[in-house]
């Protein structure tokens, strides 16, 4: 099977390269085309698969027919599309549209992705996009939601009534794989933390990524100076780079955080260990790949309701979804997780393995074959 893969966000995240070196593995033969701005410079090592090309500039994200077509007519000029089978489009509006015109010009199948800057920006915010969105969505050959909340809200605010099952019948929710480096250092289960009086103990939060308003670490740090008026101790360690000076400066005066800068996965296989939850109530979150990692340690995890992670499993089972902005409820789910922590830990490691590469690869595999087949 020959894959055309049209992935503007590659640089944006590794996962994508774990996709790929899947599919290598398997057989397929893969070309990814990246689109890129003229003013980005190399962030990832892209595979020998990967075609990068600077064909728009920075300003076109403002005139979006005008930015498509330049990346449209470039793949032309540098692929020989007609010899793929599938084309898999790794964003709806940008990725998705290019993949619409191949199909329309070339016959060829494609599976659209529905990413977070779908739903929050392009749907939400530019409503003179939102025909084009549908009319990718109708077109498609098959769809692929990350989480179920997603699946939701588009289904049910942006799709028409009498379209939504035809729509509906194409999509399949396919989470995000987590890199084997995750699962294959496993931790023991006698490591489990048992469930203890907290006024024995101190807690141990700990928030993994960038540090800027969406990832919300504000309100986390209201959260736990809630827990801290109850009289619980509280350590706070954080992990990420700082991309807001400001929020910043809030989290390194308080005397109970432990900013660690940014880790290597290496270091932060140790961080997980000593911890005892992940806290990241994100705004806004497509998938959140480090919910997965902080699982596979046997951490539970405190999500945002309506986002990315919701969705996947039932409240309670590897933590809680919680309002972003609500400080006492983010509060109140941490204290749940610790009467129960062993049950939710265990529950953590089982499901982890949810997010193996093997099992994702090969649902991705059989939405090809239904491409094909239809």
């Amino acid at each position: 099977m020959k894959i055309l893969h049209v992935n503007s966000y590659y640089s944006g995240g590794n996962f994508y390269k774990n996709l790929y070196n899947y599919q290598v593995g398997i057989g397929y033969e893969i070309k990814v085309f990246v689109p890129v701005h003229t003013c980005v410079e190399d962030q990832i090592e892209y595979g020998s698969y990967a075609t990068i090309s600077k064909n728009h500039s920075k300003l076109d994200r403002f005139i979006f027919h005008l930015k498509v077509n330049k990346i449209y007519k470039d793949l032309l000029n540098k692929c020989n599309v007609s010899e793929y089978s599938v084309i898999h489009a790794h964003s709806l509006f940008v990725n998705g549209f290019v993949a619409m015109k191949l199909k329309e010009h070339f016959n060829i199948p494609y599976v659209v992705a529905v990413r977070n800057t779908d739903v929050n920006v392009f749907f939400r915010r530019l409503v003179y996009l939102r025909r084009t969105g549908l009319k990718i969505l109708e077109n498609a050959d098959q769809i692929i939601f990350i989480s179920d909340s997603y699946k939701r809200q588009v289904l049910c605010k942006y799709v028409p009534f009498e379209k939504r099952q035809m729509i509906a019948d194409k999509i399949s929710v396919i989470t995000n794989g987590i890199d084997d480096f995750w699962l294959d250092n496993f931790p023991n289960r006698n490591s489990i933390k048992p469930s203890v009086d907290l006024n024995q103990r101190t807690m141990r939060l700990l928030h993994v990524g960038d540090i800027n308003k969406n990832k919300n670490i504000q309100t986390t740090i209201q959260a736990i100076e809630i827990l801290r008026n109850r009289n619980n101790r509280v350590v706070f360690e954080v992990v990420g780079e700082v991309k807001n000076q400001s929020i910043y400066a809030l989290l390194i005066d308080l005397p109970y955080v432990n900013y660690l800068g940014v880790r290597n996965k290496e270091e932060l296989l140790g961080i997980y260990g000593k911890n005892d939850i992940l806290v990241l109530p994100s705004i806004y979150e497509t998938f959140g790949l480090v919910y997965a990692e902080a699982m596979s340690q046997g951490l539970p995890v405190i999500y945002t309701r309506g986002q990315g992670f919701d969705g996947q499993f039932e409240n309670g089972l590897v933590g809680y979804a919680v309002d972003s902005h609500n400080p006492r409820e983010i509060a109140d789910s941490i204290l749940q997780i610790y009467e129960n922590y062993s049950a939710i830990s265990e529950a953590c490691l089982i499901h982890s393995k949810n997010y193996s590469w093997d099992k994702i690869g090969e649902s991705i595999s059989n939405i090809y074959k239904l491409c094909i087949d239809s």
